[in-house]
Order: structure tokens, then C-alpha cells, then sequence
């Protein structure tokens, strides 16, 4: 009986062995941390949806800032909850506002060590919870909110921001920011381009994080779950209007997309594992359905697999802990 001379078993054999031939190895220096500062709070608020996530105090903020350094985590992400919302989310442009607070306070904090990265977008702001001000017939006016995110990235970077994520999917608010930002005197603010962001049902507990207003659902702006190759073309459009990086969100049900994305992209790729890519792993370890470190690992692990750069995930740090303990 002949047998073939190579058996791929032979390097699966030991845990060493498996480690040294891996074709793909997690670094926390990938690793991106979203996190949530809320306006009016005394101590950090738990979401429930989110076991595990919270959102912050300005004190309890500068800490898992400071942690994620110690941790050898590549960036911040972050997110404000104002107090008051309006519709046009002027606490997003007011220099004052909870997420230019937070951004000024992990700077102090933690200054370059960490590359601070933060949402230009009104949903969180707005009291419908859009992503843009509604005109007259409550429709998104992309151009009105081009205005208004123009004035809120040179608000972010003057606060201390080393990168800006607009997220608002909106047609030219990269060339409008980077416009802006450049008249501003911020030519080093990059810009990461959430370039290829779905409307997805996964974005639920983000929902309960930004204790957002939305009602309905924002598929007139978003893409579309079916389009893969539109994808490419939103890449190509914010490449050309001065994207730095950019991003595919979500990651778990977009992996062909991220994959092509990376394929074609001169820049640094990134991919978002969204909150209810989170909420199902951590439910489904609660129940005993899964092993939740093997689970997290593999889920982050194919991430970078299909190409990703850098990845947002909840579990940043605890992961860059895992890998710092296994070196």
C-alpha cells in the first residue's frame, strides 16, 4: 500500500509544533478598543447586552486607556453619550461636549502611547438617532450633514484625536473632512474610512451602548447585506477623496468582503467585530455552549486571516493579556 509523502498531520502534532507553523499569529498592537464615555454618570454603567462592556466615567475612561498601553494595545476608539440631544447633535460640534472631553482626557492620559481614534458621526448625538440631520420630509440631507461633520472632526482633532472614523456613510465625507481638517491646520489627522459599513441587524447592544434614539432603520445610507461589489467601489471612492485607512464593518458576516477589500487596498485595512458579534460568543459561554477563549481567539484569528490590518473588538485588551501571557 503506497501512502503520500507529505501528511499535513505531521505539523499538527504538538502544540510547539502548530505554533511555530502557523500561518497567521495575533499581535495587540492590531488590536483596536471601542469604548463608550457617557455624560452625567458617577461610576462605570454596565450594558446588558454587552456582559462585560461598559460605559464610562471620564476617570474610569483614562484608566482602561492607560490599561490598554500596559497591555501593548494598538488603539482607542471612542464614542460619547451626551446628556442632551438635538437634531442637528450639536454636542457633537460643541468643544465642550462629552466626546471631546473624552478624547482631551485620554490624550493627557496616555498621550502617544496609544493611538486615539475617534466616531465622527450624529447618531449618538441626534435625538432620532440618524446618522445626518432630516430635511423636511425627515430624510437624511447628505450635504447639510457634510457641513456639520466637517465641523466636528476639526473639534475632534483639535481635542486631541490622532485618527477620525467617520462612520456616517455619507457620499463625500471624507473629501469634506480632509478638507477641513487640512484648512484647520490638522494635515496629520488620518482619516479611517468606515468605507464598506452594512446595515446590519448585528449592531443591536451598540443600540443600548449609545442608548441610541433610532427609530426605523438606516438601509437608505448603509449598504445593503446582499452587494459585495459595491463594497469595492465605496473603497475606491474614499481612497480617492484622501482615505488613510480603511474599514469593512461588520467583520463575521463579511469576511468575503474584508477578504476582497484587502485584496485591492493600498492603505491599512481594518474590520470591526461588532457588539452582537460579542453578545453571541459571550451568551453562548454563559450557557456552557462554547468555550469562550477558543471562541474569541478563533473569531478575532479569522479576521486577520481574511486580511484584516487591524481589528476593533471588545475583547482587545483581554485578548492582548492572553497573548502577552503566552509569549
Amino acid at each position: 500500500m503506497s501512502f503520500p509523502q507529505h501528511r499535513p498531520r505531521r505539523l499538527r502534532t504538538t502544540p510547539a509544533m502548530r505554533r511555530l507553523t502557523a500561518e497567521y499569529r495575533l499581535d495587540p498592537a492590531e488590536l483596536i478598543l471601542p469604548a463608550f464615555v457617557r455624560e452625567g454618570i458617577t461610576e462605570p454603567n454596565p450594558l446588558t447586552s454587552m456582559p462585560g462592556v461598559v460605559q464610562h466615567t471620564m476617570d474610569s475612561l483614562k484608566k482602561a486607556a492607560a490599561e490598554a498601553v500596559e497591555l501593548g494595545v494598538g488603539g482607542i476608539m471612542l464614542f460619547g453619550i451626551p446628556a442632551e440631544r438635538d437634531a442637528v447633535g450639536s454636542a457633537g460640534t460643541d468643544p465642550n461636549g462629552i466626546l471631546n472631553r473624552g478624547i482631551a482626557a485620554v490624550r493627557e492620559e496616555v498621550g502617544d502611547d496609544l493611538v486615539i481614534m475617534s466616531d465622527v458621526c450624529l447618531d449618538e448625538f441626534t435625538d432620532h438617532g440618524h446618522c445626518g440631520v432630516l430635511d423636511e420630509n425627515g430624510v437624511v440631507d447628505n450635504d447639510s450633514t457634510l457641513e456639520i461633520y466637517g465641523r466636528m472632526a476639526v473639534e475632534q482633532a483639535r481635542a486631541g484625536a490622532h485618527v477620525l472614523g467617520p462612520s456616517g456613510m455619507m457620499d463625500g465625507q471624507i473629501a469634506v473632512i480632509r478638507h477641513a481638517l487640512d484648512t484647520a491646520g490638522y494635515q496629520d489627522v488620518s482619516l479611517f474610512a468606515y468605507a464598506a459599513k452594512y446595515a446590519s441587524a448585528f449592531y443591536g447592544p451598540f443600540r443600548e451602548a449609545v442608548d441610541s434614539q433610532l427609530k426605523g432603520d438606516r438601509r437608505t445610507y448603509q449598504m445593503e447585506a446582499a452587494n459585495r461589489r459595491e463594497a469595492l467601489l465605496e473603497v475606491e471612492l474614499d481612497l480617492e477623496e484622501g482615505a488613510d485607512m480603511v474599514m469593512v464593518k461588520p467583520a463575521m458576516s463579511y469576511l468575503d468582503v474584508l477578504a476582497d477589500v484587502a485584496a485591492m487596498s493600498p492603505v491599512p485595512v481594518g474590520a470591526y467585530q461588532i457588539s452582537g458579534e460579542y453578545a453571541m460568543i459571550e451568551a453562548a459561554a454563559a450557557n456552557g455552549w462554547i468555550d469562550r477563549r477558543r471562541a474569541i481567539e478563533e473569531s478575532v484569528l479569522g479576521i486577520k486571516r481574511a486580511g484584516a490590518n487591524m481589528i476593533l473588538t471588545y475583547w482587545a485588551t483581554e485578548l492582548a493579556a492572553w497573548l502577552k501571557e503566552s509569549k
